[in-house]
Order: C-alpha cells, then structure tokens, then sequence
C-alpha cells in the first residue's frame, strides 16, 4: 500500500546527512565536552560549530544561543526564566489564547505563584492585534510571549510590528516568541523580529528529538533554567547531548540553504491540497489565514464527521496526518485554538491537519484528493448529524 507521511509539523524524519553528522560523536568522538583533554575539547569545537549555525539561520550571535532538550524546554525557560529574575520590577505577562501548552501550562504555573496572566484574543483567522498587545501593556507588565506561527492552523502572527511597538516603550518589556514551527521553514531573523527570547527545536526540520535551542538576547536579565556545572555559559547545567546538538546545527545548516527552494515547492503544494479539497468536498472550512500562513500547513474542518474517524480511514489507506498538535492528541477535547478562532465544538471535533514536507510530491497531493472525499461522504453518510438536503 503506498504510505504518504503529512504531519511534518508533528514531526520530521530525520535527514541522513544529520545522521551521518551525529554517528561519530556516539562512538569514536564521545568525550565529555567540559575536560580539557583532547576527546573533551574534540566535542566542545563540535557544539561551538553548531552554535555557530544554528545562530547563522536565525541572525544571532553564536553566544546567546543555548543548547536545550527542544522547544517546550525553551519555551519553559524563557517564561519562567524571565520570570523569576524581574519580578522586582513587576508580575504581569501577555501572551495569547492560542499558544502551545509549552506556553499555556508555565503560564498557569505561574499564576499559582502570584504572577498575573492576559490572554489575548486573536480574530477568525488566529491573528493577534498589534494594539490588543500594547494597550495590555501596565506598569508592573515584564514580558509578552507570542508565538511565531500557530502550530495547528498555520497563521503567522505579525511578531516584526509587536516587536517593533514594544521598543517605543519607555520601560523595559522583554519580547519571546515561540518559533518551533517558523524556524527552517520561513525566513527568521531575531533583529528583524525584534525578540529578546527565541525557542528553537531541531526535530521539526528534520534533525533529531531531545534537543532544541532558547536564542537569548544579549544583556536580558534572566534566571538560569537548571543549575549544577558551568555547561552552556552557567545557565543551563548539565553535560551537553552533544550528537543531538551536532544534529540540530547540521540540520539548520541545510535548512537555511534550501529555505528559499523549500518555501516555493511547499507553498505549491499546499495551495493545490487546500484548493482541491475545497472544489471537491462541500460543507468544509479552511482554519487559519488565507494567505498569511506557513508554506505546508493545511488545516481544514468538515462538518458533521469526527476528526479521529476521519484519521483512522486516512490510515487505512496509508496517509498520515493529524487532527491538531501531536502534543494533545489522545484528548477527548476540542482544540483550544480551533475554540479561540471562534469555531463551535461540533465543528472543531471535525478537524484535519495535513502538514506537507521536503519529500512530498505532486502524487502524493493527487492521492490524497483521490481518496479523501470519498473517505468524507462515507463517514457523513454515516453521521446522524448529516442533514438529508446535504445529501
């Protein structure tokens, strides 16, 4: 049976370039990077050069870049990180409805420790106003936390304009933002996003998991994530994943010299899948913004059908894809994003991501189209909900 992977944005197999680039740091290259002998300083030149590219892809200094365990470590990091070491200065932080869970759980954590939260809305499309964000800003307010692109429905949020605002301030608010599905996939530039906190993780462009990145602005006051050894400039302890790193460092190597070539094929791609699904199959609505989205995201709802039987029928017939994020998959609940654009419960149940990748073709877009609408008119046949003038 053919097999079509698209949920690329759940995760990414990895490249064997990046394999190749990570095997001798199992085996024959397997110091630890902190001893000064020469195994030990073999590794710690291997991290100084993914450092080196994974800050080039991202326009960085190679030092504010730190080596985490991948982006809900960074995004952990960063809030609370930030958090903890200004709360002389205040206990308010921004962020929106629509974040991931990396995000949304530390922000309650800490709520229950005094901290005080605004979740801003975001409009039908998953996007968040400039002036939602700066008319939130107080006095005590020390950090706004907006995701660079909505893993779920795709939606790029204007995260140069919120940058760009904050600066005019009079008072120092730090800006992170979630980049874990922009990064390697749309041109990412910290200075031009003007961020002070950027979360990174290598397994969604294709390198390995367990290992990601928290870009940290130079001169921004914060606490460090783990404590014990000197590793990673003193704030974040522990001895260094050093395959994992090499692998995320040759993975945004290749990635930032595909970007321009990848962004193209993607988008192709992707708009040929929204509009064959659209002419094809009625009583469907395509989630997130008509154009301002990422290159290989589609997400789409179709009425009066449950996403997980939807799913499943894919799977029989080889296609893999997803409901929402990989992150909550198992839950019984609608997606909070799908809620927070505005969409009922009996319509968000009805949820399909399909996420394109590097390896994707043509054929498999046509396959897709081939079986999916008749996969939809089974279930809803099926559906009680169905109503008969839809028939």
């Amino acid at each position: 049976m053919r097999r079509i992977y698209m949920d690329h944005a759940g995760t990414t197999p990895m490249r064997k370039e990046v394999l190749e680039a990570m095997l001798p740091y199992f085996t024959e290259k397997f110091g630890n990077a902190s001893t000064v002998y020469s195994y030990g300083r073999e590794a710690k030149a291997a991290i100084e050069e993914a450092r080196e590219k994974v800050a080039h892809l991202v326009g960085a200094d190679p030092r504010e870049i730190f080596f985490t365990s991948g982006g809900t470590e960074s995004d952990n990091w960063a809030l609370r990180g930030i958090a903890h070491a200004n709360k002389d200065r205040g206990n308010h932080i921004i962020t929106t409805s629509i974040e991931h869970h990396a995000v949304l759980h530390t922000c309650e954590d800490l709520e229950k420790e005094g901290f005080k939260l605004t979740y801003l809305p975001v409009d039908k499309y998953g996007l968040v106003k400039v002036e939602d964000v700066i008319n939130a800003i107080t006095d005590e307010t020390i950090l706004v936390s907006i995701m660079h692109a909505n893993n779920e429905i795709g939606t790029i949020e204007p995260i140069s304009e919120i940058g760009q605002a904050l600066k005019k301030l009079d008072k120092k608010v730090y800006f992170h933002t979630d980049a874990v599905q922009t990064v390697g996939k749309i041109p990412v530039k910290v200075d031009e996003l003007g961020v002070d906190l950027l979360s990174i993780s290598a397994h969604k462009i294709y390198g390995p998991k367990g290992v990601g990145a928290l870009y940290i602005r130079k001169g921004t006051k914060i606490k460090p994530f783990m404590t014990g050894g000197a590793q990673e400039n003193k704030r974040r302890a522990g001895t260094e994943n050093v395959p994992g790193i090499v692998g995320l460092g040759k993975a945004a190597e290749l990635a930032e010299q595909e970007l321009e070539a990848q962004y193209k094929k993607l988008s192709h791609l992707r708009d040929k899948l929204i509009n064959g699904i659209m002419e094809k199959i009625p009583h469907v609505i395509l989630n997130g913004h008509p154009t301002q989205r990422l290159p290989h995201n589609v997400n789409l709802c179709f009425e009066y059908i449950e996403g997980e039987s939807l799913l499943l029928n894919l799977d029989m017939k080889g296609i893999c894809a997803s409901s929402g994020s990989a992150c909550t998959s198992g839950s019984l609940e609608p997606s909070h994003v799908l809620l927070a654009i505005g969409l009922p419960h009996e319509i968000a149940h009805g949820s399909l991501r399909l996420t394109l990748g590097r390896d994707n073709t043509e054929e498999d877009v046509d396959y897709v189209l081939e079986v999916l609408p008749g996969i939809v008119e089974k279930l809803r046949q099926m559906s009680p909900l169905f109503p008969k003038e839809g028939r």
